[in-house]
């Protein structure tokens, strides 16, 4: 078993991007979530997924407890440890300098050597709320999202999907290596760099000659292989099944207008372009575009609501 540390403050939707890389995801406790294996070199391209550790032990949130279920576990490796303790999300009123010096301790006793700087494995300890668990370090997401920041990008536009949040959705759209990855909207391309540096094969198009020249700037800022060109959503100029996954951003309410189309007349027709040419695609967008899914034959597999501020919440759709 693995032990997942979540990011952001949505543990079902971090836990379900997740799966992407690892199986049998749960969440246990705020924060946390346990998994039955993880692929390690795809967890290094989840969002909102930190860590992950091979489980030692599981107990309540209390340093002793811990430090008790610490030494009768099976621990199986060599070398010198460190121990690193969090309270997660402070649910757990935990002392974790406490909580180190007694598991560093325990592993003393057991025959390893501290190592704070560059230890040989690390073992996190994990509290959350009324619960506690130990495991050795196996796994960490890259976490650059930074430097792809879309006002740092070569072409900007108010309004640009955070890298975060894009690189979430591919993974909830299950993009893997090699996959041709379409974006039927893709604005500033933010969607098709993410798509693209998880090894996809990124291909949009967008309506708007000024928005396909800034997003060729933008992937050509990070990519080598990529395709825009302008083309309408809902007359998509590609054949049957001819891409492996779609993910988009639907215009907010406040475009009402897109050329000549109405804006639920254009975000149904996309649906339907897009199960034309997929079977596999993630929509987000400011409203619940449920009904329109499903009148173009798509099954909603998963639904997600993430507040951005006060006045602004983006629906997300893993639809199948």
């Amino acid at each position: 078993m693995y032990v997942l540390e979540l990011g952001g403050d949505d543990d079902q939707f971090a836990a379900a991007e997740a799966a992407a890389a690892a199986t049998e995801v749960r969440v246990v406790a705020p924060g946390l979530a346990v998994a039955s294996d993880v692929d390690r070199e795809r967890f290094r391209g989840l969002a909102y997924a930190h860590r992950a550790g091979d489980h030692v032990a599981d107990t309540d949130a209390s340093v002793d407890t811990a430090a008790d279920a610490l030494r009768t576990a099976d621990v199986d490796c060599e070398g010198s440890v460190a121990v690193r303790a969090r309270d997660v999300r402070g649910t757990a009123g935990v002392d974790t300098q406490r909580a180190e010096r007694e598991l560093g301790g325990v592993l003393v006793d057991r025959g390893f050597a501290v190592d704070l700087e560059d230890p040989d494995h690390e073992l996190r300890a994990l509290f959350a709320e009324d619960s506690a668990y130990l495991a050795w370090l196996a796994a960490e997401s890259v976490r650059d999202y930074g430097d792809r920041k879309p006002t740092d990008r070569p072409f900007f536009q108010p309004g640009s999907m955070d890298p975060l949040l894009a690189r979430a959705v591919c993974n909830l759209a299950r993009v893997e290596a090699g996959d041709r990855v379409l974006d039927p909207m893709c604005g500033t391309g933010g969607v098709l760099v993410e798509a693209g540096l998880l090894g996809a094969r990124p291909l949009g198009t967008d309506a708007q000659s000024k928005m396909v020249r800034g997003a060729r700037q933008n992937l050509a800022h990070f990519l080598d292989d990529y395709d825009v060109a302008r083309a309408d959503a809902t007359s998509l100029p590609l054949r049957d099944d001819s891409v492996d996954a779609a993910v988009f951003d639907a215009p907010y309410g406040r475009q009402s207008k897109i050329e000549t189309h109405d804006l639920a007349d254009l975000v149904g027709g996309a649906l339907a372009e897009v199960r034309r040419v997929s079977d596999r695609c993630v929509l987000v967008a400011d409203r619940d575009w449920r009904d329109e899914a499903a009148d173009a034959g798509w099954t909603v597999e998963s639904r997600f609501e993430r507040r951005v501020h006060r006045s602004l919440v983006r629906y997300v759709l893993v639809l199948e």
